[in-house]
């Protein structure tokens, strides 16, 4: 297919679907258990209706956003996928490069395999997302390569303190550390363009892929390999204190990702932090969880009105990032359409998304007779009946 030919996200997933392998498809597709939050999250959005205005006068419009003083090309970015290699050669490098082309913030994961130093020379002013562990002596150093690197903005997550029960990807045989099975033998043989294109292609370049920036050390560890102190690497013990003092250590913008109640908000304002992700990690965490579109007004209104509220999951489109907006969102962060994107395209998949995405976003903002983003709030929407 050619870059004209995709219309909409689901152009892209349909493709991704059937180029990646099950289980890999499975990997980035799918949630925990009953899959019910990763399901709520994209019903969430017919529960909000447009109030759109007429003659309004939107000859000329605006869809840029400011955020801590600088200015983004539309209200949207890239958001961190772990992993993200499997599914596209060097796909974090794709990602990083089109969000900035695009003008458009991108979230380098930390279960990442392109060495994080690489990502932003490639395009400065990209942001790190960590899975920090609870222990100053870890997280010391870790801050330390991220200063040095050049990140401005660290973004910690907070809603995988465990491992969640994914049965779908034990099903498939999907698994981290990877093993090597006759399942994933199979889905090779009757994955060809994947075999070639991503798996023996990154052999061949790197060897076996590394997680280089999961700590300060940038060699990390193979990808099938269990790491000392295993992969979750004292998360459990992470907690606020432990953001105080990295408030204190780090020099740059500090937002939490995973928020869903709003005192955990209004307890980021109170350790100074710079910003609010609403998040349930795309449904893959606590199933049964609130969408995050319905938790995004509680915790908009626990924080001052100048305080950055984001939002990701079950964004597809334009509409949707116009409904998180209205309701109080500074910016949405779009994941597995990103992916599907990648998986179909590559770097021309990721522009064309974007593309539409933009393209959307400026229309429906014509349709509901606003010609600034910065003017969209609960006016332009209501609870549908």
């Amino acid at each position: 297919m050619s870059r004209r030919q995709f219309l909409s996200h689901q152009d892209f997933e349909d493709l991704a679907r059937r180029r990646l392998p099950s289980m890999v498809y499975g990997y980035v597709a799918g949630g925990t258990e009953d899959g019910l939050t990763r399901d709520a999250n994209r019903q969430a959005f017919r529960d909000y209706a447009f109030m759109p205005r007429g003659l309004a006068g939107i000859a000329v419009r605006s869809q840029a956003v400011e955020l801590w003083g600088q200015t983004w090309a539309s209200p949207f970015g890239i958001a961190p996928m772990g992993v993200a290699a499997i599914c596209r050669h060097q796909c974090d490098r794709i990602f990083a490069s089109t969000a900035a082309q695009a003008g458009l913030p991108f979230i380098l994961s930390g279960l990442s395999t392109e060495p994080l130093e690489n990502i932003q020379r490639q395009a400065p002013g990209t942001w790190y997302q960590g899975y920090l562990p609870g222990d100053k002596q870890k997280l010391e150093p870790l801050l330390a390569r991220l200063k040095r690197a050049g990140f401005e903005v660290l973004v910690v997550t907070i809603d995988t303190p465990v491992g969640a029960n994914r049965e779908n990807n034990q099903r498939a045989g999907f698994t981290i550390p990877f093993k090597l099975s006759a399942s994933l033998v199979w889905q090779g043989l009757t994955h060809p363009r994947w075999s070639l294109s991503v798996f023996m292609r990154t052999l061949l370049s790197q060897g076996i892929p590394r997680f280089t920036n999961v700590s300060a050390d940038p060699s990390g560890f193979r990808i099938n390999e269990e790491p000392a102190g295993g992969l979750r690497g004292g998360r459990d013990r992470l907690d606020w204190e432990h953001l105080r003092w990295i408030r204190k250590y780090w020099p740059g913008k500090i937002v939490l990702k995973g928020v869903a109640h709003p005192e955990d908000a209004r307890l980021a304002v109170e350790c100074g932090l710079d910003g609010v992700i609403v998040s349930n990690h795309g449904g893959r965490q606590l199933d049964g969880a609130q969408a995050s579109l319905h938790a995004l007004p509680a915790v908009v209104a626990a924080v001052p009105a100048d305080f950055p509220v984001m939002v990701d999951g079950g964004f597809r489109r334009g509409t949707d990032i116009l409904k998180a907006i209205a309701l109080g969102a500074r910016m949405v962060f779009i994941g597995r359409p990103m992916i599907h994107a990648a998986a179909a395209h590559g770097e021309q998949g990721v522009a064309r998304l974007i593309e539409i995405l933009k393209t959307e976003v400026d229309t429906n903002l014509a349709l509901l007779g606003c010609t600034d983003l910065r003017e969209l709030d609960g006016r332009y929407i209501t609870k549908a009946r």
